[in-house]
């Protein structure tokens, strides 16, 4: 039962969203506008379920409960479900301005913590993020100008930036974007630049940024916190890997033409290697994010 697994997306539509992801060969209904592609989630309400070889038609869940740490490793002891929600984005308009709450504190607010990581797939010429305060803000400044006081900055495809729980952040418009992130869906709303009708959070959260936090720009790969790992693999002929027991696998290609075995992996196309998997190669000419989890400390 140890084999790469592939997963049906969750399409999720939002208001902010668009079409793009039929260029990664999702199947995006008609009139619809997909902002979120859920490729690897074992959440209550969004479970996964696999879509090749013997375990096909089963939750992430249920799988997790059959091969437990032969699929999680080592480094997951004792967890019962999967340790990070790994999604596609696609932000034809600007996101929300909002944050995700610290450990410290999202339990207080009812929500769970939640920090994650941006790989920017696609992006417009004009495109930019949105992420921390401009040196200098203060809190008092900020609730009274959210809009003003926030980090602004170019980026491009092939970059990647951390977003650690307590940072402020939004998505601006004409990106398509891998984010990895801790299993968790608290998100709040603290601006939603004009728009009406969604539901803003102001009080939470005020609690959870981090009003020291200015000015961060790309973070380059690697990119390592307590919760997941994640490196950009340079694929040209061939390149082996081995999932040694300690941790899982996810590879998701961003670039050009690679295979894993036999099996195409292109761009925008997600999957698990259990750890108990042992050997694996990668072939053809491109790029994949290979992501896992650290050792508890």
């Amino acid at each position: 039962m140890l084999y790469p697994l592939k997963f049906k997306p969750l399409l999720v539509e939002r208001v902010w969203g668009g079409d793009a992801f039929a260029r990664y060969g999702k199947s995006i209904p008609p009139g619809q506008r997909i902002g979120e592609s859920w490729e690897i989630s074992d959440r209550d309400d969004a479970q996964s379920i696999v879509a090749n070889g013997p375990l096909a038609g089963q939750t992430l869940r249920q799988v997790i409960a059959q091969l437990g740490e032969q699929l999680l490793g080592r480094n997951c002891r004792g967890a019962k479900r999967f340790p990070l929600l790994i999604k596609l984005l696609d932000a034809r308009d600007r996101l929300s301005l909002q944050v995700h709450p610290p450990a410290a504190i999202a339990p207080a607010l009812g929500g769970e913590p939640k920090t994650e990581m941006w790989y920017i797939l696609d992006a417009a010429p004009d495109a930019h993020l949105i992420a921390g305060l401009k040196r200098g803000v203060t809190r008092e400044r900020f609730e009274r100008e959210p809009a003003s006081c926030v980090h602004r900055f170019p980026v491009h495809a092939g970059e990647s930036v951390f977003i650690p729980s307590g940072r402020v952040h939004a998505i601006d418009a004409g990106l398509v974007i891998v984010e990895i992130q801790q299993n968790s869906d608290t998100t709040y709303r603290v601006y939603d630049w004009g728009r009406q009708g969604r539901q803003l959070h102001v009080a939470e959260s005020l609690a959870s940024i981090d009003f020291n936090d200015f000015e961060p720009f790309p973070t380059p790969l690697p990119i390592q916190c307590g919760y997941f790992h994640v490196e950009k693999v340079e694929v040209t002929g061939e390149v082996t890997g081995r999932c040694d027991g300690s941790s899982f696998h996810v590879l998701t290609g961003i670039a050009g033409h690679v295979a894993l075995g036999a099996e195409p992996l292109g761009v925008g196309d997600f999957v698990l290697l259990p750890a108990g998997l042992g050997d694996y190669r990668l072939t053809g000419s491109g790029a994949v994010l290979r992501s896992t989890v650290p050792a508890k400390s």
